[in-house]
């Protein structure tokens, strides 16, 4: 029996994470990420500074008009971090609902949400 969920055509996954990089599509990507469906893009953060203070601009790629998330995974770093819930609100007055969570999690449920097939994009911190 075949377990391994099945991955909509034209979408990517991430494979992995760990020692400061992402392999996302068998891609790797250094530092910070903002991973859509069928695309990662470098964050433009600075690791230890990208939550505080929270800059929306940061995550225009993700929050574009053109594009509609439901859903927008914050990926912490290793461990699970709140933004103000400020910026919360302004993340979902362009679209989707914030959640925040270590990066581990943020990737596992990304993962998740796209095989159900849900809109689902995530801002990563790298971890390690």
């Amino acid at each position: 029996m075949d377990v391994t969920p099945l991955v909509p055509e034209g979408v990517q996954i991430i494979h992995g994470y760990g020692d400061g990089a992402f392999r996302i599509a068998q891609v790797v990507h250094q530092g910070p990420v903002l991973v859509m469906p069928e695309m990662t893009v470098p964050w433009a953060v600075e690791v230890g500074t990208a939550l505080d203070p929270f800059d929306l601009a940061t995550l225009e790629p993700i929050l574009s008009a053109d594009r509609r998330f439901d859903i927008l995974l914050i990926g912490t770093g290793p461990k699970q971090v709140f933004v103000p819930p400020a910026v919360r609100q302004a993340i979902r007055d362009r679209g989707p609902v914030a959640e925040m969570m270590d990066t581990g999690a943020a990737c596992r449920t990304f993962n998740v949400l796209l095989t159900e097939g849900r809109r689902v994009a995530a801002a990563l911190l790298p971890v390690g």
